[in-house]
């Protein structure tokens, strides 16, 4: 089997794309922090402060969403094509923002207008990528089909987490503070090379093979019996994800703020950024954990209810004593590591397994698609509400730390609860998820003959019959 026709290969090209998802979203932190030490007030106070990270999460909305739609019902791969050229230009367009005659305020609105662009291939990363993800995965082996799926998609996101703060650290260490106006322009603009780099194996994968004989055009879809379907459980699972981004991503930008402010400003910004660096390497244990608990008896839905109450528990703890913990930056990091990693290990690692995996194929890219923009909508308020919430103590630094650990420990709670209304997943849940949906469309009078891409060779059919064996023998051992 070559490359083009094999699943591991496709989870890979599929999946793994969304490191830049992480990389690009983490190192705005750093990079902010650095134009602040550059311009001081000036990048402080204006409304471009708030916008060059929060922008970003608006033109990922945008992508998830038109992708969601071209992925369904044009192409997974060439959707995913798309993404990764957008993924290539406006990375490297942030990296050469350049306001008229040098001024400030062009400069920050070039670069929101490029981190905006940037979001909607960011976007695209998830409904065709990820989804696609999925599908192949569902070729591999039985009890590796869930770990390996969370592998090459929210592992990525994480690992690019820690790169971004590393990428920071040893970029600054380079240019030395006496030259963060490139430093901030170079960790921008490495954020060019993952796309790159994935570019021709993703030219080289073919369709997968549920979408193949599952595909749906626009005009085929009968939106009103999805949506009686499909939307109590898209429901349960946007709302989920809304919670995780919200909490998640704004802690994750924040970091190094945070850490700045805990070090007392005063130390050298290699420094934070390396404390920055430690904290995000907790994402990886639990993530990775997270994705081997998946496919165990303990299972996605357990894992996911359990690591969010786990990371309500911390987080109330670490509000409760959190001036005691401000005084020790090594315990600080610890617990904070502690609560972030259980986050990846439930929701971060599941969310996206549930919403890759709990839709039929006919609908996956539009299932996905909005959950995942739900989500990044709970990316795009924290990003506002985590400074509106510190200001609620009034400039003390440590009230407003703890506010943040309340509300997200809160959050979680609920989560945990939401979480108790997901169906199971187990290792055939695509091609049971196809045959149950075609099956609900013909009780309804739909005709599902005209499904899929019918290019009439024997291997198509056969792969068909073989997908839909594998869902019924499962269904008569259940």
């Amino acid at each position: 089997m070559g490359m083009k026709d094999s699943p591991m290969w496709g989870t890979i090209a599929c999946g793994a794309g969304l490191f830049s998802d992480g990389y690009l979203n983490a190192i705005i932190g750093p990079v902010g922090t650095m134009l602040k030490h550059i311009y001081g007030t000036a990048y402080s106070n204006s409304p471009s402060y708030a916008n060059v990270s929060a922008l970003v999460f608006v033109g990922t909305v945008v992508g998830q969403l038109v992708f969601g739609y071209t992925s369904d019902h044009i192409s997974r791969k060439w959707s995913l094509m798309v993404s990764t050229v957008i993924l290539i230009i406006f990375a490297i367009m942030g990296a050469g923002a350049y306001g008229a005659h040098g001024s400030l305020d062009g400069m920050l609105a070039a670069l929101c207008a490029y981190r905006f662009l940037l979001g909607i291939g960011i976007g695209g990363e998830y409904p065709a990528g990820s989804v696609g993800a999925s599908e192949h995965s569902g070729s591999l082996k039985a009890g590796s089909r869930n770990r390996m799926f969370i592998m090459f998609t929210n592992v990525q996101i994480d690992l690019g987490f820690v790169v971004a703060p590393l990428v920071a650290m040893i970029v600054t260490l380079a240019c030395t503070e006496n030259h963060l106006r490139a430093a901030w322009r170079i960790c921008l603009g490495l954020g060019a090379l993952p796309p790159i780099s994935l570019f021709y194996l993703r030219l080289k994968i073919s369709e997968p093979e549920p979408y193949k004989h599952e595909k749906m055009t626009a005009k085929q879809t009968p939106w009103l019996l999805t949506f009686r379907y499909y939307g109590p459980r898209l429901c349960i699972v946007a709302v989920i994800w809304f919670i995780y981004d919200f909490s998640a991503y704004s802690f994750g930008i924040y970091s190094s703020a945070i850490l700045d402010g805990l070090l007392g400003g005063s130390s050298k910004l290699w420094v934070s950024f390396g404390w920055s660096t430690l904290l995000n390497l907790f994402y990886m244990p639990g993530a990775i954990a997270g994705g081997y608990l998946s496919d165990t008896r303990l299972g996605a839905k357990k894992t996911l209810i359990i690591c969010l109450i786990l990371q309500a528990i911390v987080g109330f703890i670490m509000a409760a004593c959190y001036t005691s913990l401000s005084k020790h930056i090594g315990g600080f990091v610890v617990v904070y590591g502690l609560f972030l990693a259980l986050g990846e290990c439930g929701p971060g690692d599941n969310i996206g397994l549930f919403a890759a995996k709990t839709s039929s194929t006919h609908v996956r890219g539009k299932y996905y698609g909005l959950a995942a923009a739900f989500g990044k909508i709970g990316a795009f308020v924290g990003n506002y509400a985590f400074p509106a919430i510190g200001k609620y103590a009034h400039g003390d630094e440590l009230k407003s730390g703890q506010y943040q650990f309340y509300t997200g420990a809160a959050l979680a709670i609920f989560a945990a609860f939401l979480g108790l209304l997901l169906p199971e997943l187990d290792q055939d849940v695509v091609a049971r998820e196809d045959i149950e949906f075609r099956e609900y469309l013909e009780s309804h009078g739909y005709d599902t003959s005209v499904l899929g891409i019918h290019d009439g060779s024997e291997a198509s059919l056969e792969a068909s019959e073989t997908q839909q064996v594998k869902a019924e023998s499962h269904n008569k051992f259940d």
